[in-house]
């Protein structure tokens, strides 16, 4: 199988790195990529928001199957195009992407189908934004109704910093806050037949502690062991299916990557949020510990054939991804600042740890650093200690300038 993947972060060298291993890949190319995935996949440049362009490339590369990563080239309608062009698509079509690219969509889904979630307010007036905010209170939780990419979303205790936010947006859902551990379930789905991954608990905040601003997510980890363990079976009956159900019920079928963001409150599981490809950078330690070559089931997605995909298989041992951040992220990245220490991971690290790249280029014979989130350091183990430790030894050899990252990365689950 010839497979094209769309992007060019973490996420998509984590798709790419369980691509290379799956034995059924014959050909693998990515788009535009980046200095990392360009060892695993043949890159290519491309405007991965022009449906067009996507899909006169995999017509090129007599690509049989193409794998749109990021939010962005889904939501502009990416993968109806290559469809249109006769090749299979893991993503959903441009209506289907809406579950993401609007929380207002996503909200109306939910009641349709009886989701449990927040209350919450669409806003799109001064006056309606005071109304909700009073109506709820702190902690006001305020999020940008269209994409942001993982940034749109402020919650504080602070009315003005609140306010202020949903004023910069054009519409805004405002809801209650919902308290609890958060975790980020995945399943991938051919619009009927919905098959969950394992889940994983992300990172938001750039500091330790869970300080300082959001941020695209600054680590990962899986699995949750203080978790039930009925959570996904539940989730899958209440939240997924159901979801999946109504889409199609809508005359919009959802195929691809369905995310749920959940917070695990006192009053049982509520969806925070649904986003329609796979998170980053969850996606790096739920791939780490997938054995069923993953070619297969991405196809089956696409081709609308998962009643006929074997149940999944999952390594028992835990992975933990912690993300090297540029200097002055989650604000203007400083870039173009050069990284060593990756020959010396892959060197003395592998197989239990390893890098994936997010936001590097090629510079002559250097990597350089190419956008806010540097590298995603990845690491297995036999328990969530081992692989902590072997994803902080893998970065302690990392040479990037001003560069940040979170010491605390699954701590309190490994100390449990």
């Amino acid at each position: 199988m010839k497979v094209l993947v769309i992007g060019g972060g973490a996420r998509e060298h984590a798709l790419c790195r369980s691509l290379s291993l799956d034995p059924d890949v014959t050909a693998l190319h990515c788009a535009p990529g980046n200095a990392g995935i360009a060892e695993v996949a043949e890159l290519h440049p491309v405007d991965q928001l022009d449906g067009a362009a996507v899909a006169a490339l995999a017509t090129e590369l007599g690509a049989e199957l193409v794998v749109v990563g990021p939010e962005a080239p889904l939501v502009a309608g990416v993968a109806d195009a290559v469809r249109a062009a006769g090749i299979p698509v893991f993503g959903p079509s441009k209506e289907a992407a809406q579950l993401e690219g609007s929380k207002a969509f996503a909200k109306d889904v939910m009641a349709g189908a009886g989701v449990p979630t927040a209350r919450s307010y669409v806003c799109t007036t001064p006056a309606e934004i005071d109304e909700a905010l009073d109506a709820f209170g702190a902690p006001y939780v305020v999020k940008d109704d269209g994409l942001a990419a993982g940034k749109g979303v402020v919650v504080t205790d602070d009315v003005e910093r609140a306010r202020a936010h949903a004023l910069a947006c054009d519409r805004v859902v405002i809801e209650e806050y919902l308290d609890g551990p958060e975790v980020s379930l995945f399943a991938i789905t051919d619009g009927t037949t919905v098959l969950p991954l394992k889940p994983a608990q992300d990172f938001k905040r750039a500091l330790d502690g869970d300080e300082g601003p959001n941020t695209g997510g600054m680590g990962a980890y899986s699995p949750l062991p203080w978790a039930d363990p009925k959570l996904v079976e539940e989730v899958l009956e209440t939240v997924l299916q159901p979801t999946v159900d109504e889409l199609r019920r809508r005359g919009t079928p959802f195929s691809g990557l369905l995310y749920a963001g959940l917070a695990i409150t006192g009053r049982g599981v509520r969806v925070i949020e649904f986003n329609a490809r796979f998170g980053d950078p969850e996606t790096q330690v739920v791939l780490a510990r997938l054995k069923t070559p993953l070619a297969g089931v991405l196809l089956n997605s696409a081709n609308g054939t998962l009643d006929d995909q074997a149940p999944l298989s999952w390594s028992d041992e835990a992975a933990v991804t912690v993300v090297v951040a540029s200097h002055n992220y989650p604000e203007t990245p400083r870039t173009g600042d050069p990284i060593e220490g990756l020959d010396e991971v892959a060197e003395k690290d592998a197989p239990h740890a390893y890098v994936l790249h997010a936001g590097t280029k090629r510079d002559g014979d250097a990597i350089v650093s190419a956008g806010g989130r540097v590298l995603s350091v990845t690491a297995t183990g036999t328990d969530l200690a081992q692989a902590r430790e072997r994803a902080y030894a893998a970065v302690g050899r990392i040479r990037l300038d001003g560069s940040q990252h979170r010491t605390d990365i699954a701590r309190k689950a490994a100390e449990a």
